[in-house]
């Protein structure tokens, strides 16, 4: 995989008798998933191919995702665990201040006094904001990605300074 690329879901199950592919979406909007689009799609052996989208709608906390030849459940279950990319030029620009999840995760993270404290492994959203997850080797810290913590990214030189709220600060 290419670094022109973004992961923005999987194909976690089927939906229907049509050939419905039940997705979890990392992107923010389904908006990504527009009739035309094409996707990258990965299998969990590392084969690749290339789909159109049909149609994206949501369903619960998923979505269904309909592809050309996907017509019926049997070739939906063979489509499950699947990754789903797009080319990074189709993804739209993002406001200062905004960043994609895949340009933040393996950033390294330091505190005010310039310690490291490891890297970015994933990010969660919450109701309120999204959720860093920092690792160093086994020790894991949660740093909320708010303006109050977040003191200045730079993709550049894959850094992210932060001030550690109390009571979060590593042991």
């Amino acid at each position: 995989m290419d670094e022109g690329h973004i992961l923005i879901g999987r194909v976690v199950g089927v939906h229907g008798i049509r050939g419905g592919l039940k997705l979890v979406s990392y992107a923010e909007s389904l908006a990504v998933f527009a009739p035309g689009c094409r996707l990258l799609a990965v299998s969990p052996a590392g084969v690749e191919s290339t789909v159109e989208v049909l149609e994206a709608r949501p369903q619960g906390r998923a979505a269904v995702l309909f592809v050309p030849g996907v017509t019926d459940r049997g070739r939906a279950e063979t489509l499950v665990g699947y990754d789903l990319f797009i080319e990074r030029r189709e993804l739209p620009a993002l406001p200062d201040g905004t960043y994609y999840w895949a340009d933040l995760t393996g950033l390294e993270v330091y505190d005010a006094d310039g310690r490291h404290l490891g890297a970015i492994r994933s990010i969660f959203a919450t109701g309120s904001n999204d959720v860093y997850v920092v690792a160093l080797g086994d020790r894991e810290i949660l740093l909320p990605a708010t303006r109050a913590v977040v003191r200045k990214v730079d993709l550049g030189a894959r850094r992210m300074d932060v001030t550690v709220p109390e009571g979060l600060e590593p042991e």
